[in-house]
């Protein structure tokens, strides 16, 4: 899938709420409404008043209103070259930022807001055994690349972050995206951490990790957790917390480092094993009903390296494994070309 950014624009989050940007706005306002009355005031005289013939602050008030955001109703109207010279070059100007500010907080503030709620309010209609995955960092976005060359559907990947523009990276890969602050209750009941299959965290700081985790095993007691750490020390806190998985990248990166001491080729191969794109693959899976009696080295789509029979592993070499039976899970390399 082609990723590449063509555009790079630089932002910052603003400096202004919703609200104050909102104030901001009607002040503007207020103040191009104040300007055009002052103007009409002083040159009162190039009004005329086809009601009684005389212009009052209150006629120059009415007029500026209605002609600011209407074209007017023809009872008060400019006669003088210089007063309709400015209700042509000035106040028609205003009176197109009048509708522009208008159409635009209107939109903001109700139409927005409104449709924003309608679609998440739909996509919380279906998710479930979906994929949650907290922070879009390298670690998950490369995690979430290789969960969609997997077969997983970006659709049914939803990510929480607070950086919009890793949210944009994440929304154009096709994954639901969420900004928001993961450690809070209110954050992962509108993803339905509870009716999720899997959820990935990575936070950045194995702290907010373990804390996210905390939160979701209490939300989620079924759900099953990965979580990223990059202390050792935390490795034993993050299981403790209800992490699943405890995945140490620093330290495996290490590993790998480590096994080129007893062969230029095993890091590559371990390589190969762990990404789709290898020639060969780590899958696991149930144990087959054909398969059920028979040895594991007998199973045809790969080459059987242990089992987990409730909850315990047992390699190759182990005599359990040569009889399967119900409920055991497989793990096996399999050729991918």
């Amino acid at each position: 899938m082609n990723r590449e950014i063509t555009e790079h624009v630089l932002r910052r989050r603003p400096s202004l709420s919703s609200w104050a940007q909102f104030t901001l706005r009607m002040f503007v306002l207020f103040a191009l409404l104040l300007f055009i009355v002052g103007f009409h005031w002083f040159e009162r005289e190039g009004l005329k008043d086809n009601y009684d013939g005389v212009v009052s602050f209150v006629d120059v008030l009415y007029f500026t209103m209605i002609s600011a955001t209407t074209t007017g109703y023809g009872d008060i109207v400019p006669v003088t070259e210089k007063t309709r010279l400015f209700d042509a070059l000035v106040v028609t100007p205003i009176r197109i930022l009048f509708l522009l500010v208008f159409i635009g907080s209107a939109y903001l503030f109700v139409a927005r807001r409104t449709w924003e709620k309608y679609i998440m309010r739909r996509i919380q209609r279906t998710l479930r055994d979906h994929i949650v995955v907290v922070g879009y960092g390298t670690k998950n976005s490369r995690a979430v690349q290789e969960m969609i060359d997997l077969g997983a559907e970006p659709d049914s990947i939803v990510v929480i972050d607070n950086n919009e523009d890793r949210l944009q990276v994440a929304k154009a890969v096709g994954c639901t995206v969420l900004k928001a602050d993961a450690t809070r209750d209110a954050t992962l009941r509108a993803v339905h951490v509870d009716r999720a299959k899997l959820v990935i965290i990575s936070a950045g700081r194995d702290d907010t990790s373990i804390l996210i985790c905390l939160t979701t095993r209490h939300l989620a007691p079924n759900v099953h957790i990965s979580l990223a750490v990059n202390q050792q020390d935390n490795e034993i806190p993050a299981r403790r917390a209800g992490a699943d998985v405890v995945v140490n990248p620093l330290d495996f990166a290490g590993l790998l480092l480590a096994t080129t001491h007893a062969g230029h080729h095993i890091a590559d191969y371990l390589a190969d094993l762990a990404t789709k794109g290898g020639r060969v693959q780590l899958v696991e899976r149930d144990v087959s009903p054909e398969e059920i009696g028979t040895p594991l080295k007998d199973i045809t789509d790969g080459l059987g390296l242990r089992i987990i029979r409730d909850g315990t592993p047992y390699g190759f070499w182990r005599p359990q494994v040569q009889k399967l039976e119900a409920g055991d899970i497989i793990m096996a390399i399999v050729p991918t070309v």
